[in-house]
């Protein structure tokens, strides 16, 4: 038990951070136009219909 206290987690923080360093850096070598945050589109918000829902429009 305490070698993975003392190695395997450690380990596996480090490799987490190390994913995370690299995905926000892959930013820099992106084109301008790919490293902005996507555009948000309006589109109309679709419900599940519920069985209330279902024998309210079937009459």
């Amino acid at each position: 038990m305490a070698i993975i206290r003392q190695y395997i987690a450690p380990l596996l923080v480090l490799l987490v951070f190390l994913v995370a360093l690299v995905a926000v850096s892959a930013r820099i070598f992106l084109p301008a136009d790919m490293a902005a945050p996507a555009p948000i589109e309006e589109t109309g918000v679709i419900l599940p219909a519920t069985s209330v829902d279902f024998f309210t429009f079937s009459k």
